[in-house]
């Protein structure tokens, strides 16, 4: 069953913590010695904070649903992928690196060992002095 959702926290992961509050001081600022009008700064604080909220909903209200459901597709193509491709894949290269590790691990020990240890053999009597 699906948990109830939170509407006040809607990022309680931190996704987007990277974009802050995206606050009128977060992105304008007038240094000192550059300051405009009172009523420009406070009236052009009310427009972006006005506009930024207006344009966010408009757009989500005509993309959100779309680009969510797009999504949703990605995400279910990559889990189907994994399932029924990418998952079987790695074991089946599993199975068959094992019989190549075991191969491998054969032909070394018939071909190296026996000259391995025979010059471990004629090394053997030479004694350091």
């Amino acid at each position: 069953m699906a948990e109830a959702m939170d509407m006040t926290n809607r990022d309680p992961n931190n996704l987007n913590s990277h974009l802050g509050t995206l606050l009128f001081n977060d992105v304008i600022g007038e240094p000192d010695g550059a300051h405009s009008i009172d009523c420009v700064w406070k009236l052009s604080r009310a427009c972006f904070e006005c506009c930024k909220g207006l344009c966010y909903k408009l757009m989500t209200l005509c993309c959100g649903c779309c680009i969510a459901a797009q999504w949703g597709c990605e995400f279910a193509y990559i889990a189907f992928w994994h399932v029924w491709y990418i998952t079987p894949m790695f074991k089946v290269l599993e199975i068959n690196c094992s019989v190549c590790q075991r191969l491998y691990s054969m032909c070394i020990n018939c071909c190296m060992t026996p000259v391995c240890e025979a010059f471990g053999g004629i090394f053997h009597h030479f004694k350091r002095t």
